[in-house]
């Protein structure tokens, strides 16, 4: 599995992007919200990537942040029938927390806007991915008011409900670490470390 690319920034278009890395050039499908966050071309990027292998070609997604792969990689292993396509589809109509908020209030109607998503799509989405994400997503009213570690804490389950862990377990985690750790200074990728760590 590739975990990610860095290198410099060769082609950059609204689907897709090309990072040559040591002389190697790697074609790279995006959302809009990364190509949105993307340095000028010929500039060093680096992407956190998902590569899909399929019987006819090997393809590699990138995103800018570890939010959106974790919610892509929700997607397309826990809706039934959501592909990768849609689901870069939905990072490209919606924020983050637009989703959220779609899935824990059951707005069909805001999902069903996403190009390539119809009513039933939406509802499955809707409908599967309402115990993954009801909590992480209940929290964000808190994040916007009680700052960064919030933030980083709602990520942080986020990231491990997409690593096949429950709602439940995966906030249990993340509450007893940074309730540990105290005024220490964690960032989201050692709080999901951690977590790993203590759900082993």
């Amino acid at each position: 599995m590739i975990s990610f690319l860095d290198g410099e920034l060769v082609e950059a278009l609204p689907t897709q992007v090309v990072i040559s890395v040591q002389g190697v050039g790697y074609l790279v499908q995006i959302p809009l919200s990364s190509f949105d966050h993307l340095p000028a071309v010929g500039a060093r990027v680096k992407l956190l990537t998902h590569l899909v292998v399929r019987e006819d070609a090997h393809l590699l997604f990138g995103f800018v942040t570890g939010a959106e792969r974790d919610l892509f990689r929700l997607l397309i292993q826990h809706v039934t029938g959501v592909g990768p396509k849609i689901a870069l589809g939905v990072l490209s109509g919606m924020s983050i927390g637009q989703f959220k908020t779609a899935v824990v209030n059951g707005d069909v109607t805001a999902m069903a806007k996403v190009s390539g998503i119809g009513k039933k799509t939406a509802e499955r989405i809707i409908l599967e991915l309402k115990d993954k994400v009801g909590v992480a997503a209940a929290w964000e009213p808190a994040a916007s008011s009680r700052g960064d570690q919030q933030a980083k804490m709602t990520d942080a389950v986020l990231a491990l409900l997409s690593l096949g862990f429950k709602q439940v377990e995966a906030q249990k985690a993340v509450r007893e670490i940074v309730a540990e750790a105290k005024n220490e200074d964690i960032n989201m990728e050692e709080l999901v470390r951690r977590a790993l760590k203590l759900l082993a």
